[in-house]
């Protein structure tokens, strides 16, 4: 077997092509077969727990401590548990109003997008949204008024210690322009488009325009971006944050497929743990990573789909698929249990 079939089933680490192709075939699936996107509204448990991990993942990678299970009694019911600091539980809130504001962006199906894809406009209610909370209490201490939150720095920024250099702060408003046309220009159709995000996502971390919360109106932006055109938010997992860095300071020096494998994966994970089993009817085909439990893995199910023990079929991206009635069936002949 070569490495791309073990890829391909599952076994083996499928290259940047691979897993771009993945995502396409997913994605149109979405769309075409599914409805696309739910919308908040419609799906409040799918986007709740979509919006618990990015706030508390996100948050994390730039140093807050709350855990998983503080973040949810924060954003469920107001309750600021455990002994952390004010401006950690402030760091959550703003984030999640920002998120929950990104999220509301979904477009209902089948009405396509009118307007630029994005706006400056959008990445100033974005930073404003989410350092609002911790400004009116803990505001920076270098900050003029001119520098609160939605506003570009009037500063200059230290080169950071992986290389990756600011633009002089003057010239901030002219990069953010160019920028935006760089972002507007993205083709989600093309073969590369994973990239190309990562180079519009690196490009924004390189300029730098706020003078504190970039990592997190970076990666919401990026978020934006994606809901915009019909995919799941990407949530970079906190354990992951070595990693991330790594990637981004080689799209710094022009090698951005790291961070686009990083990217994508983080897409797919959302798609497959939190859309795909909300939007996905009992017999319909789906991938196997969106069917499987914590009982019954994804490995498990592969196995079984390769020995013919659970009914399953390739996709057009060469994936298996099965659905959740025949892993229903497959239960019940393994242990007798439906």
């Amino acid at each position: 077997m070569t490495n791309e079939q073990l890829a391909i089933d599952g076994r083996g680490r499928p290259s940047h092509k691979q897993l771009y192709h993945r995502l396409y075939v997913e994605i149109r699936q979405l769309g075409e077969e599914m409805g696309g996107l739910p919308r908040p509204a419609e799906a409040i448990t799918v986007w709740k727990g979509i919006w618990h991990g990015e706030v508390h993942h996100s948050t994390a990678i730039e140093g807050n401590t709350l855990v998983q299970r503080e973040v949810e009694r924060l954003l469920e019911e107001g309750l600021a548990v455990g002994n952390r600091s004010l401006r950690e539980y402030l760091e959550v809130k703003g984030y999640a109003d920002a998120a929950e504001w990104v999220y509301g962006q979904v477009a209902p199906s089948g009405h396509p997008r009118t307007g630029p894809l994005i706006t400056l406009a959008d990445v100033r209610i974005i930073h404003h949204k989410a350092m609002a909370p911790v400004w009116e209490v803990v505001p920076h201490p270098e900050a003029t008024d001119r520098e609160r939150p939605g506003a570009y720095r009037e500063r200059e920024i230290r080169p950071f210690p992986d290389g990756m250099t600011p633009p002089s702060w003057p010239f901030v408003p002219g990069e953010m322009a160019t920028w935006a046309e760089e972002a507007n220009s993205l083709d989600p159709d093309s073969v590369t488009f994973p990239e190309h995000l990562a180079a519009v996502h690196c490009r924004f971390e390189q300029i730098h325009p706020f003078l504190d919360g970039n990592g997190r109106a970076g990666r919401l932006v990026l978020n934006l971006i994606l809901i915009r055109l019909g995919y799941p938010p990407a949530i970079i997992y906190k354990l992951d944050r070595d990693r991330y860095i790594r990637a981004l300071g080689r799209a710094d020096a022009g090698e951005p497929g790291t961070l686009a494998a990083l990217i994508t994966r983080a897409i797919l994970d959302t798609l497959y743990q939190h859309v795909i089993p909300a939007v996905a009817g009992p017999a319909r085909l789906v991938p196997l990573a969106a069917l499987a439990t914590p009982d019954l893995k994804a490995p498990a199910l592969r196995a079984a789909a390769a020995r013919g023990r659970l009914q399953a079929t390739r996709g057009p991206d060469g994936q298996w698929r099965s659905s959740r009635v025949w892993v229903k069936e497959y239960k019940a002949s393994r242990w007798g249990r439906s």
